[in-house]
C-alpha cells in the first residue's frame, strides 16, 4: 500500500479522507477495538472549519454542535455571573468562520469516519502496532497479533503515548503547565440549566466545570483536584467530586458514559519526519486542553501532509516536497503549544489568537513572495474566502487542486481564475490544496520558474 495510518483519531481519519480524494491507497490502523468514545476534544476552530468545508463535512459537523454557551461563575452555592468563553469575531466575506463550534469529539470522529468510508477509504479495527523497520523503499510495520503490513510511508497519528515515535526514537521536549492532576468525564445530570458552563471553585485550590455538550443531553465534566490528591473513574467518583464542589447531591449524577485522567503538560517532539515516517498529532505534540488547540492542530497537520503525499505518490512531485511538512508545521505546533499554555495559564484570552485563521507559512521554502511592495494577502498566509465572477472562493478551491487567481493555466491540476478579489490586494496568487498561498506575483511572470523549482505541478 502507499500509506499506513496508524491511528484513527481526528488526526488519523483526515488524513484518510484527504488521501482517499486523492486516489492514494491508504489503510488506518488502530489499536482499539471501536472509535474514540469522549468528547475531550470539543472545540473546533474556524479554520478547522474551513479544512472540514473543503474535505465536505461541514454541513454534517454543524448539524452535530453548536456554540458555546457562556460561562456562569458559581460561589458559595449561587450563581455570581455570566461571561463569553471567547471574545466575538467579526465575520466578512472572507471570513465566513469566525466562531468555534462545540461538538464532543467522539461525534467529530464518527462524522469523520462515515466520510472516509464514502470515499472508499478503510479503519482496521484492533490492529496494535508494536515496532516497524523502514529502508530505502518503505516501512514494515509489526503488530501485536504476529502479523506485518508493508507500506511506502507510515503516519504516526496514535497520540502523546504513540507507539510509532517510540519506535523510530524521537524524544519529546516539554513542561508541565499544571502541577495539578484532572478528571474529564462525560455524564448525564439534573439540576442545572443546560445554558451555561458552569464553573465552581473550591478554597482547597480544586475545582468542577461542568459544560453541557451541544447536540447531546450530556455534560463534560473537567475537574481540576487539588495538588497531591488523587480519585478514580468509577461513577461514584465522579459523584464525590460534583457533590463536593457544586450544589448538586451525587445522586444528580445518574450516568457515566465515559471518564478519563490527565495532567496538563506541553511537549513537542523532536522531529516530524525520520525517514518515510511523519509524526502527527498528539504524537508530534502535547497540549493543555484550554484554548482548544490541541485537535485543531492535529487536524491542520493531517491537512498539510494529505496533499504532499499525494502529490509525490500520485502527481510526481519529488520526495523532497515531504521535507516541507516539517520544516512549516514544527514551527506551527511550536507557537500553537506557547499560545495554549498560555491560555491554561490566563494570560491570552480565547478570542483572534485562538481560532487560527492567522495560522501561516511565510517563512516556508514553498511560498515565494515576488511583488516588491505586496498589500493585503501575501504568500504563505492562509487564502480568504471570497467571490469572483459570482463563484465563490471556497467552492473553487475545493478539491485537491491548486487554484490560480489572476492568471491562465494550461495545467491539469490546476484552476484558474480570471482575478483575486479586492481584498486579497493587487497580484497574481497561487492557491495551495491547503488553503495557502504558495507563490503571488505582479503577474503570472515567475509562475512556471516556481513550479520547476518546487516540483509541485507541471506549469503550463
Amino acid at each position: 500500500m502507499d500509506v499506513l495510518i496508524v491511528g484513527a483519531g481526528p488526526t488519523g481519519l483526515t488524513l484518510g479522507i484527504d488521501l482517499a480524494r486523492r486516489g492514494v491507497e491508504a489503510l488506518v490502523v488502530e489499536r482499539s477495538a471501536n472509535l474514540f468514545p469522549g468528547s475531550r476534544g470539543k472545540g473546533l476552530q474556524p479554520r478547522t472549519l474551513e479544512v472540514f468545508d473543503d474535505l465536505g463535512v461541514i454541513e454534517a459537523i454543524r448539524a452535530a454542535g453548536g456554540p458555546y454557551p457562556p460561562r456562569m461563575i458559581w460561589n458559595d452555592g449561587e450563581a455570581v455571573g455570566g461571561q463569553p468563553v471567547f471574545d466575538r469575531i467579526e465575520s466578512d466575506e472572507g471570513t465566513p468562520y469566525t466562531e468555534p463550534l462545540m461538538v464532543p469529539q467522539w461525534r467529530t470522529q464518527e462524522i469523520l469516519y462515515a466520510r472516509l468510508r464514502e470515499l472508499g477509504g478503510r479503519v482496521a479495527f484492533g490492529r496494535e502496532v508494536t515496532g516497524l523497520e523502514q529502508d530505502a523503499e518503505g516501512v514494515t510495520a509489526r503488530f501485536a497479533d504476529g502479523t506485518t503490513a508493508r507500506a511506502r510511508y507510515v503516519v504516526a497519528a496514535d497520540g502523546g503515548r504513540s507507539a510509532v515515535r517510540r519506535a523510530v526514537g524521537v524524544g519529546m521536549t516539554g513542561e508541565t503547565v499544571d502541577p495539578a492532576p484532572f478528571l474529564v468525564a462525560d455524564v448525564r445530570l439534573n439540576g442545572l440549566d443546560r445554558d451555561h458552563w458552569h464553573m465552581f471553585r473550591g478554597a482547597d485550590g480544586g475545582g468542577v466545570a461542568l459544560c453541557p455538550l451541544a447536540g447531546t443531553d450530556e455534560f463534560q465534566v473537567q475537574a481540576r483536584l487539588p495538588e497531591g490528591s488523587e480519585t478514580g473513574l468509577r461513577l461514584d467518583d465522579v459523584r464525590e467530586l460534583v457533590a463536593a464542589y457544586t450544589p448538586l447531591e451525587r445522586e444528580d449524577v445518574v450516568e457515566l458514559r465515559w471518564s478519563s485522567h490527565f495532567r496538563p503538560r506541553a511537549a513537542l517532539a523532536d522531529r516530524f519526519r525520520v525517514g518515510r515516517v511523519f509524526l502527527a498529532g498528539d504524537a508530534a505534540h502535547v497540549h493543555s486542553p484550554a484554548g482548544g488547540q490541541g485537535l485543531n492542530t492535529s487536524v491542520q497537520d493531517a491537512y498539510n501532509l494529505g496533499w504532499k503525499l499525494g502529490a509525490v505518490l500520485r502527481d510526481g512531485a519529488p520526495e523532497t516536497l515531504l521535507d516541507s511538512y516539517e520544516e512549516e508545521r514544527r514551527a506551527n505546533a511550536a507557537a500553537m503549544l506557547e499560545l495554549s499554555t498560555g491560555v491554561h495559564r490566563g494570560e491570552v484570552r480565547r478570542g483572534r489568537a485562538t481560532v487560527q485563521l492567522g495560522l501561516n507559512y511565510r517563512e516556508s521554502s514553498l511560498s515565494l513572495e515576488t511583488r516588491t511592495d505586496p498589500a493585503g494577502v501575501r504568500a504563505g498566509d492562509r487564502a480568504p474566502d471570497g467571490t469572483v465572477s459570482g463563484i465563490r472562493l471556497f467552492d473553487a478551491f475545493r478539491g485537491p487542486h491548486w487554484t490560480l487567481l489572476g492568471g491562465r493555466s494550461s495545467d491539469a491540476g490546476v484552476r484558474a481564475l480570471p482575478a483575486a478579489p479586492e481584498s486579497y490586494g493587487p497580484g497574481v496568487f497561487l492557491i495551495r490544496p491547503d488553503g495557502h498561498v504558495g507563490w503571488a506575483g505582479e503577474s503570472a511572470q515567475g509562475l512556471a520558474e516556481y513550479a520547476r523549482r518546487t516540483g509541485v505541478f507541471a506549469a503550463g
